[in-house]
């Protein structure tokens, strides 16, 4: 990357940017992160864009008696919190939570950025057009991130059922936890599929954590950073892409 703004021309013009966290901790950690790795190569030392963060209780989330309605229902609240702190766009730091993308943008009037809007944009402009879907066991089964993806020329395949299973204990009993015993795991899943696609899909926003470009000889899309990315790019008005 490159610099492409300085900060005098930006700073009364960025749009402040809010994160709906805690879904899990450790991926908002990570967003936060790349928030300032990235800010470090574009904008001129020690300028970072304005974040504000809801960090909801992921046990709350999680285990809420309603099912998604009811994590739904916190997720509006979220967002409209963040509005109401004066985020001007706003994003959720989690793939599964995608589910109800649409009706938590419907009660705010802040835009939203859709973490799958912008891996599809970023895995067309690669030219990739078979992808390893990886995530927790709701993201690889049910229809809304294959189906999105399929609209904009995009195959999916995910693993096996024990394969998801097993993906899914590691991300929600292990990664967000903080722990990252069973990369190999992973990384051997990864090679096991990478005869049949052209890159995998961190489709959740722990797994950049034991995942990295130089552990596998495909593509890797790290949905987290590229959502940032995409993030940035919608706070700086009338600006070239990233």
């Amino acid at each position: 990357m490159r610099r492409l703004i300085t900060s005098t021309i930006i700073r009364d013009i960025m749009k402040k940017i809010g994160i709906i966290g805690g879904t899990t901790p450790e991926s908002t950690i990570y967003y936060y992160r790349t928030f300032l790795e990235l800010s470090r190569e574009l904008f001129e030392p020690n300028f970072y864009p304005y974040i504000i963060i809801y960090s909801l209780n992921f046990k709350d989330f999680s285990e809420n008696p309603d099912g998604w309605e009811g994590r739904k229902r916190m997720l509006i609240q979220a967002a409209q919190a963040l509005e109401k702190a004066g985020a001007e766009i706003i994003a959720i730091s989690a793939n599964t939570p995608h589910i109800v993308f649409d009706d938590v943008q419907k009660n705010v009037k802040a835009k939203m950025i859709s973490i799958i809007d912008a891996l599809t944009e970023e895995a067309n402009r690669r030219g990739l057009k078979t992808l390893l879907l990886l995530g927790t066991k709701t993201t690889m089964s049910m229809p809304f991130y294959k189906d999105s993806l399929q609209k904009h020329g995009i195959k999916t395949i995910v693993p096996n059922e024990d394969e998801m299973d097993r993906i899914n204990e590691i991300i929600m009993k292990e990664l967000s936890m903080g722990n990252f015993k069973s990369k190999e795991y992973v990384i051997e899943l990864i090679d096991k599929y990478a005869p049949r696609v052209d890159g995998v899909i961190l489709g959740c926003t722990e797994l950049p954590l034991i995942v990295k470009d130089y552990d596998v000889e495909i593509p890797v899309l790290d949905t987290a950073k590229i959502h940032v990315k995409k993030i940035l790019e919608e706070a700086i008005p009338s600006k070239p892409q990233f």
